[in-house]
């Protein structure tokens, strides 16, 4: 059986895959972030506690915000900030006594919906995460591509293309010590953040989106701005890596109007002034990093098995 974990900054998902991609058992708990004892303490128990459900052996696998380090094995680029530098995954297995597959959680995302998901049936399936911030991963031939720097798929830490400062505002200085990274204009607080920047109140995104409904001029001038934006950074992938399919999650990918002319937008960037690539909403959903974590353990332990062989 295959078990994944999904962790966040605020809670931990956990969740019992069949060979068949059928969850057999979910339970979510609170994210302890007061220390990384704590931390582990409770990754190990709620591992214990899933393996207890289960009715065979497992694998598991686990989504983490950030990624283990390919030259350290220290976890960096977490948001969960007792998790940087940590060995968690060394931890981890010593607590468990077995193997434990880790990889950042937007990896995740995208090996689920290449394996039974959006991109199924597609051989490079690019996903992206437009919540909070805007993840990305890679996966060809329903393998996680990660990288010899673990960058691979970080899309969202790129430069916003096209750039001018009289249609995107003022430049942003990102969290990650950069200026005008993808995600400070494309992930939904980017949009929130833009539409307060027109000197309105601060709006969640389906806030914007139903004053754009409602055919508010502002709302629609910043939606406008927002999916111009998107199709210039969709653009960038197209015209690097060319994939077969985009599969797009979290909270803003729930928008219908988003895919309205996109791939329209997204062809005016491209090089050539054609985009053949569809783009589409993510199939499972919420459930997709926890999925997908699931089915990481399961690769690691067949590689892990053939190469022992």
């Amino acid at each position: 059986m295959r078990l994944g974990l999904d962790i966040g900054g605020t809670k931990i998902e956990a969740a019992l895959l069949s060979a068949q991609g059928e969850i057999l058992y979910c339970q979510r708990y609170p994210t302890p972030k007061q220390s990384y004892s704590l931390f582990l303490a409770e990754v190990i128990r709620v591992i214990q506690l899933a393996q207890q459900q289960a009715s065979a052996p497992v694998t598991v696998g686990i989504g983490v915000p950030g990624t283990p380090d390919p030259s350290t094995g220290l976890i960096k680029n977490s948001n969960i900030l007792v998790l940087n530098q940590q060995a968690f995954v060394r931890d981890l297995e010593q607590g468990l006594g077995m193997p434990v597959a880790v990889t950042n959680d937007a990896n995740c995302f995208t090996l689920s919906e290449a394996m039974d998901g959006g991109g199924r049936g597609h051989s490079v399936v690019f996903g992206v995460i437009l919540g909070t911030g805007c993840g990305g991963g890679m996966c060809i031939d329903q393998r996680p591509i990660v990288g010899p720097n673990a960058c691979a798929g970080e899309w969202g830490h790129n430069s916003l293309p096209r750039y001018r400062n009289d249609r995107d505002g003022e430049a942003v200085v990102c969290y990650c010590g950069q200026t005008n990274c993808i995600e400070s204009f494309i992930s939904g607080s980017g949009l929130e953040r833009q539409y307060a920047a027109r000197g309105m109140n601060q709006l969640m995104v389906p806030e914007i989106v139903g004053r754009v409904a409602a055919g508010e001029r502002l709302a629609t001038d910043v939606w406008e701005q927002y999916c111009d934006q998107l199709a210039r950074s969709l653009a960038g992938i197209v015209n690097i890596l060319d994939p077969d399919i985009i599969v797009l999650g979290g909270g803003v990918s729930n928008v219908e109007q988003l895919y309205s002319g996109l791939q329209l937008r997204v062809a005016s960037y491209v090089f050539g002034g054609h985009c053949h690539t569809p783009i589409v909403r993510a199939r499972h959903g919420d459930s997709s990093g926890v999925r997908g974590a699931a089915w990481l353990g399961a690769q690691q332990m067949k590689t892990s098995q053939t190469s022992n062989a």
